[in-house]
């Protein structure tokens, strides 16, 4: 694969990024994808390995030596033939996924890891331009009608593979755009949704119908999350209207700190702050909008959402931001003898950590509790810390390491614990201990659930994931959902 003396010969190219203070102040993509001749040689890294790990570190496993060969040899038309192969949605992988693949390079057990994410951008970026993603639909109709509760990755992945079997899909989402968590979870600095867009009208050639503003089931009480939902459908009327129902929907229902002083106006959880300056960038008008400008911001939680939720800050024109993570502090490079090929422990500085630490408003703590939130008629000022450490196994505060924060805002990113459970209660779905969606994955009878045709497939099946595990879910659920309606079904696993 690639040229057999290539990762001797050529260093991994990182692509690049346009210049903060440029950046800051727009919502746009603003990576610098790598240029032909470039791809080309990171193409050429791809060593001769043998038993390429990276196929199965990547969970849709994409067959990466051979695309990383063909964009080597010139042949971006066959790349992109390859890639789709595995991939419904490579313009969302190679720009959000966090490439488990690149950590299971054979090459990164003790140098720098193929640029297997770049290559794949640059692929799919090549194949838009030059009109090689066109619609594929079905040449029979079955006849078979299905309903997809969801359009998100999973749901979308789902969906695009049903209807090029032959089935009727139709695609039901709560909120008034397509996407799921993908368009309103994720800034769209780090994907536009332009990108969605174009999906969407490729899969509506290709006979997907998509029911925007619909929630199915009943509306929960107070929610905050489906304020779009204009029409309402009963899961039974649902189930009698189609042969199969999949549930994709996504995990919604954040992890919540419950301390003193939690109700303080100021303490919101980053899904009600990320979709609304995602909306806004779409052109809705929404009155109160929450923002960070001029305010001493803290985001509790040191994941990805956490992330967004500084980059989004930070150009809002937060006066500070500080990010909390309760786990002690990574190191900056993993020992990768001990943990290759798997997904390494150790210290990760995002572009948006960058932006606030260039604009000298970024402080990062690590081992850190909140234990108060702490306000004045009503209105948060503050909240109060102690250090943590692990101690006989388990989390114990550190005597006299109390602290107190200034914040006027406190956004709340420590991950998701369940989809919303309304769905699933509308449904009569058996839940898992974690109050996700009971269903197994077994070739045979896969991602079916307790209920009769009634399927469960992505964050509501597995809980919090990647958007490349939900693609991954989505097109084997698909293919459960197919053998399930004809008996057997050709469409990959």
């Amino acid at each position: 694969m690639g040229k057999v003396t290539g990762f001797m010969e050529y260093e991994r190219l990182e692509e690049g990024y346009k210049p903060v203070a440029e950046r800051l102040k727009h919502y746009k993509e603003f990576v610098v994808a790598l240029d032909d001749s470039q791809a080309k040689i990171q193409g050429a890294r791809c060593m001769d390995c043998g038993t390429p790990f990276c196929n199965n570190g990547c969970p849709v496993n994409n067959i990466i030596p051979d695309f990383n060969d063909l964009v080597y040899q010139g042949d971006w038309q066959n790349a992109i033939t390859v890639l789709h192969s595995t991939n419904n949605f490579p313009e969302f992988t190679g720009r959000i996924c966090p490439a488990p693949c690149e950590a299971a390079c054979t090459i990164n057990v003790n140098g720098d890891a193929v640029g297997i994410k770049s290559i794949e951008h640059a692929i799919i970026d090549k194949a838009w331009e030059n009109g090689w993603v066109q619609p594929q639909p079905a040449r029979h109709k079955t006849g078979k009608k299905v309903a997809v509760v969801g359009s998100g990755p999973a749901g979308l992945a789902a969906a695009q593979q049903l209807a090029r079997a032959g089935h009727d899909v139709t695609v039901f989402e709560k909120n008034s755009r397509i996407g799921g968590l993908l368009r309103y979870g994720i800034p769209d600095f780090k994907m536009e949704k332009s990108h969605i867009d174009r999906r969407v009208a490729q899969m509506e050639a290709e006979g997907v119908v998509f029911k925007t503003s619909t929630l199915i089931g009943t509306m929960p009480e107070g929610s905050k999350v489906t304020n779009d939902a204009k029409t309402v459908i009963s899961a039974e009327d649902l189930k009698a209207r189609f042969d199969a129902v999949l549930l994709t929907g996504g995990s919604e229902q954040s992890r919540d700190l419950p301390v003193p002083g939690r109700d303080l106006d100021g303490v919101h959880f980053a899904m009600e702050f990320l979709p609304q300056q995602n909306k806004v960038n779409a052109g809705d008008k929404l009155k109160n909008q929450l923002r960070a400008d001029g305010k001493h911001v803290i985001v509790i939680g040191g994941g990805d959402t956490g992330s967004d939720c500084v980059g989004t800050s930070t150009r809002h024109g937060a006066v500070s931001v500080t990010q909390f993570e309760v786990m002690p502090q990574p190191p900056e490079q993993e020992n990768k003898p001990l943990v290759w090929p798997y997904w390494p422990l150790k210290l990760r500085t995002s572009s948006s950590h960058d932006e606030s630490a260039e604009k000298g408003i970024l402080a990062r703590e690590f081992a850190i509790s909140t234990k108060e939130f702490i306000g004045k008629n009503g209105k948060l000022t503050g909240l109060k810390t102690v250090n943590v450490e692990f101690k006989d196994g388990k989390m114990v505060e550190v005597a006299g390491t109390e602290k107190e924060y200034k914040a006027d805002l406190v956004l709340l990113a420590m991950g998701f614990v369940n989809p919303v459970s309304t769905v699933l209660d509308a449904f009569g779905v058996d839940k898992d201990a974690r109050g996700n969606a009971k269903a197994s994955t077994d070739f045979t009878g896969g991602y079916v659930t307790n209920v009769p045709k009634v399927f469960a497939a992505g964050d509501m099946r597995r809980g919090q994931s990647l958007v490349v595990w939900a693609i991954r879910e989505g097109r084997q659920a698909a293919r459960a959902v197919d053998e399930f309606l004809m008996g057997q079904s050709d469409l990959p696993r």
